[in-house]
Formats: structure tokens, sequence, C-alpha cells
């Protein structure tokens, strides 16, 4: 019963990112009268706060996802030298951003005498109280445009999710249950051979239903259990994935330090994608009991996951080699049961998590559309929304069936403005009167350029591996001859 409570919490979590998109609607005089004296900034009842233990929990869950199975494959498109230093980096400065953005949320506070912010609220107000004019009068394109690319980036995550489930179960269904059953039959090889080709987007479409009734749970209070079972079932299958690649690791002279450099802005979306916990940053801060314990749990937290991602990645990189695949499950033997069960429970983990990530941006939308139709349609037009929103992240799976470049291409785009380019802009709009050394601009600015250029450049490569596979379409081929019907060639057909 207390892992169920605390599930029930960690889906309230979600809320505060919702909750601010109703707050232009309160008038500044009705909040003034709603607000705790400045210096009580974020405290809370402590019946309703979370502690410090259930903060770091969340900040784990909320960062360790498919980026984390994929990352192998970014080391690859970095090197093996190269991309962990890489990961490192590209890790302190996420960090650094999340620092940035608790920091202005909280200075804001105090200036404007407000009881917390969002991600959203805190962009729009460092507009409205920076030096430019431009700014000050587009005040609402800060929360729009946040707002926007959370709900690119969530729903980017769904069609990860979508490829990921798709990519594993035909691997167990096919690789196992044919391989090792059919046979003792005595089967005609013709048979399995055709069932052997079933498209990968057959297996999407298969999924649709079922992903469709699961987003008709309004209340993610209801998933709370499920949630739980989730979250034990991943944290089992990374034990397994960790306890196989440790057993035999390659020498790493033989893998290149460092990979073709067109490669690189594929690690980096890779790599991106995978910190993507800055969404729940804000919530969590406003919802500790200890705010003032709030940059330890995030430090200690962080500090785990990089640690996670950087040994899973280079060591997966050391185990697989040149073989790698876009998920290191795919990796795993296809005739051993228990390697065949990682994938089961880390679909099942996947599947329920998407109802999670699908929450905010069907909050953000589903109210604005409904709100524009009359009160006895609005239940049937709340679901049209949701099958429709659903339909869209499986559209997206089936036109790019690879899982390596969905995730790349979610985190250029999206990743990367929300963890990177969004954060230093704001602190040089916060900070502006308070006498900012050209050190700290020159930081900032850095920063958001790196941004920029990781988006730019990612995005280009991404799609131009989308649009011209042919090139990349035998990367990812293995020993067993019924690996080649996974993804990497399914991509032929749209030549």
């Amino acid at each position: 019963m207390e892992a169920a409570a605390r599930e029930e919490l960690d889906m309230e979590v979600m809320k505060p990112l919702i909750g601010e998109q109703n707050s232009d609607s309160i008038s500044d005089d009705e909040h003034e009268n709603e607000l705790l004296p400045v210096e009580k900034h974020y405290q809370l009842d402590n019946q309703e706060g979370i502690t410090f233990v259930q903060t770091l929990t969340h900040l784990l869950k909320g960062n360790i996802g498919t980026g984390l199975l994929g990352l192998p494959l970014a080391i690859k498109n970095a090197g093996i030298v190269l991309g962990p230093i890489s990961l490192v980096l590209i890790g302190v400065v996420s960090l650094h951003c999340m620092h940035i953005l608790v920091r202005c949320s909280h200075h804001l506070c105090q200036r404007l005498k407000k009881t917390s912010l969002g991600y959203s609220d805190t962009v729009s107000y460092a507009m409205e109280v920076g030096p430019l004019n431009c700014l000050q009068k587009r005040v609402s394109w800060g929360r729009c445009i946040v707002d926007f690319f959370l709900v690119i980036t969530q729903l980017g995550f769904c069609s990860v999710y979508v490829v990921f489930l798709a990519e594993n179960v035909k691997q167990v269904h096919e690789g196992f249950l044919e391989n090792r059953i059919v046979p003792m039959n005595d089967t005609s090889t013709s048979g399995l051979s055709e069932k052997k080709s079933v498209d990968l987007r057959i297996y999407m479409l298969c999924f649709l239903p079922f992903i469709i009734l699961l987003v008709f749970i309004r209340d993610l209070k209801n998933l709370s259990m499920l949630s739980f079972l989730a979250n034990i079932s991943m944290a089992v299958s990374l034990v397994i994935i960790y306890q196989y690649i440790v057993r035999d690791i390659s020498d790493p002279r033989k893998l290149p330090p460092v990979a073709d450099w067109k490669k690189y802005p594929l690690f980096f979306g890779t790599a991106i994608f995978a910190f993507e916990g800055i969404g729940v940053v804000l919530p969590l801060e406003n919802r500790m009991r200890e705010t003032q314990r709030f940059t330890q749990a995030l430090n200690i937290g962080m500090g785990i996951v990089m640690t996670l991602y950087i040994t899973l990645a280079t060591l997966g990189y050391l185990r697989f080699g040149d073989e790698i695949k876009g998920s290191i499950t795919l990796n795993l033997p296809q005739e051993i049961w228990l390697y065949q069960s990682v994938k089961i429970l880390y679909s099942f983990g996947i599947f329920v998590t998407y109802s999670i990530q699908y929450y905010v941006p069907a909050e953000i939308i589903i109210p604005a559309i409904t709100s524009k139709v009359q009160q006895k349609w609005k239940l049937f037009c709340e679901f049209m929304v949701r099958t429709l929103l659903v339909c869209s992240t499986c559209a997206v799976a089936v036109l790019i069936p690879h899982l390596d470049l969905v995730i790349s291409f979610v985190g250029a785009v999206s990743s990367s403005t929300l963890a990177l380019i969004l954060p230093p802009l704001v602190e040089i709009l916060t900070f502006y009167k308070e006498n900012l050394s050209v050190w700290m601009i020159l930081k900032d600015i850095f920063i958001a350029v790196i941004g920029v250029v990781g988006f730019l450049t990612g995005t280009y490569v991404t799609v131009e591996e989308i649009i011209y596979p042919a090139a990349t379409v035998l990367v990812n081929t293995t020993e067993n001859p019924f690996e080649d019907l996974n993804t990497t060639h399914l991509l032929t057909g749209f030549n």
C-alpha cells in the first residue's frame, strides 16, 4: 500500500507542469491575496510536500527511460574515447542548466512576489522583466514556445516508445517463439520464413488499440499500481542487462577512439534526449518540503543518472562493438529466455510510461479544444482528441521505424531547446539588472550556441539519414540471419 501511495504522489508531481497553463486566467490582484510571504517561498505543508528521498526517486525516474538503452549506439557514433567524454560534458552542462532554471525561478518569485513558477511561467516572466521592449510586449510568446516544445518533446517520447515496443516484441515473437517452438513441430520452412518477414509497422499497428485504451484512463492515479510494477520491471531489466554485458568486454583498442565527425550530431541528439528530466525539475522543487535541500537532491540524482549512463553506454559498446543496435535490448541473445524476458519486462514498463508522458501534452491541448465545443460534446471531443494524438505518435513511428533516428531527431529538435537553449537565455534576461559579469554572459551565450548548433546539425543529419538511409542500412546487421528483418532493413521499403 505504501508503494501504491508513492506512485500516486508521483502522478501528482506531473500536475504542476499543467497547472501553470491556467495561471494567466487569475488576475494579479487575486494572486496577491493568495500569496505567501516572500520569505516563506515554496514552504508547503508537511502533508502536501514530498520528502528528500521521494524527490530523488522522481528525478531518477524522470531521466531514465528509452534514451538510456540507446546510449551505447550513441557512443559508437562518437567514438570510444570521445563518446564518454562528451557524455560527461553534456551531463554537466545539462545539470548546470537545471540549476540555472531553479535559480531564475527563485529570483523571479522573490521579485514578483509569486509563490511558485513552472518552466513556461519562468520564461515568460523573464521576458517581462528583461531589457528588451520587443520581448516585454510578447511575453505570451515565451509560454507558447515552452509549451510547444514541451508538447513536441513528450509526444516525441511517445513515438520512441511505439518503435521500442514494436522492435522488442517483434524480436521476442519471431526470434524466440518461432525459432524455438515452431521447429519442434517440424513445420514447413517456407511457412516459417513467411512469418519471419512480418513488417515492423504491423506490430506498431497492433499496439495502437491497446495504447488508445490506455490513454482513455483520464486520471493518472488509477495507474499508480501499474506504474509501480513498471518501475520494478525496468529496474530488474537493467540489472540483467548489466549482468550480461560485463561478462565479455572486448579490448577498447579495437574500437575507433573518434568516429566520423558526420555521425557526431546523431550522438548529440541521442545524448541530450537521454537527459530528458528538465521538465520535471521545477514541479519537483515546488512540491518538495525542504526546498533548501533540492540542490543537494538534484546533484545526487543527476550524479547517479550520469554514472548509469556512462557505464551502460561504454560497457554496452565495448560488449557489442559495431553490432550495437538502437536499443541494447535488441542485442541480447534470442535463444535464452532470461534475456528475452528483459525485453518483455522493459516493454511493459515503457507501455505504462507512455500514458505518463502522454499526460502533459494531452492536458495542454485538450482543454484548448474542448473549450470551444458544447458541454454535451466535451467528453466525446476529448476522447477523439486523445485518439488522434495517439495516432499521430504511431504515425511518426510508422514513417520512421528506426529507433535510434527517432531518438536523435526528438533530442535534437526539442530536448536541446528545453535543456540547453532556453535556460541560459532566461538567466541573462532575469539577472541583467544584477550587474552580470562578462564571464557569465559569455558562458550563457556559449551554452545557448552549443544548443543551437546541436539543434541545427542534429536535425539536418537525422533528417538526411531518414530520407537517404541506404548508406546506413547494413550498419546494424548481426550474425543471426533472422535479424536481417530488423528495422534497419525495413527502411528500404520507403525508397
